[in-house]
């Protein structure tokens, strides 16, 4: 690998002229083939770290935009992006009590009016496909500025696509069996028609 944009990630995440091809691992304890499967198109990976450049120009508070993040993971089914984003809550402040919270978070009160916006507005994007109600909508805008509303949006969105790829490439923890398989029943044991069984037919 000679990409220096690809070298310079390599050398803050794995540590110093370490392979990553070679010695698995990050220094976050991660996998790390998030980076070195996006690395097999280094246009692809200098677009998507240029998307982390966002975060120092962003007007929307870390926290709010971690909330975002760590919904999308969950909900897309991500378990590396729920965790990753789970550590950055994690490190900017946030308690434990609400990052448990966040696969349940409509009926915990942990959550203020804001952030449970937040957590529906991103439902709305990742599970609904974009379709938000108005009145969550309306509650962003009693709070937040149009240009904190896009960057929320965009982030947001982004992650799910992070969430998706992770998943449909098994990279990272997403690297694990599908948990919904067929239970085959024992050998020896004859199946008749159930739904006949249960009409009393």
């Amino acid at each position: 690998m000679t990409d220096e944009k690809i070298l310079f990630f390599y050398d803050r995440l794995f540590g110093a002229d370490k392979d990553p091809a070679v010695d698995h691992g990050t220094i976050h304890a991660t996998p790390g083939d998030w980076w070195t499967v996006f690395a097999q198109s280094p246009a692809v990976f200098r677009h998507a770290v240029r998307g982390f450049a966002l975060y120092r120009n962003a007007g929307l508070d870390p926290l709010l935009r971690e909330l975002g993040q760590g919904r999308a993971g969950y909900a897309r089914g991500s378990q590396f992006v729920f965790s990753q984003h789970c550590k950055q809550m994690r490190s900017l402040g946030m308690s434990e009590e609400k990052i448990a919270a966040l696969p349940h978070w409509q009926i915990s009160d942990r959550f203020s009016e804001l952030e449970r916006a937040v957590l529906a507005y991103t439902d709305g994007l990742v599970l609904g496909g974009g379709r938000v109600p108005d009145e969550v909508f309306a509650l962003l805008r009693a709070h937040l500025s149009d240009q904190e509303i896009m960057e929320l949006t965009y982030i947001t969105c982004m992650y799910d696509m992070h969430a998706t790829i992770c998943r449909a490439l098994k990279l990272e923890f997403d690297d694990r069996p599908e948990p919904v398989e067929e239970v085959r029943i024992p050998d020896g044991v004859h199946v008749s028609d159930l739904s006949a069984d249960l009409a009393g037919e």
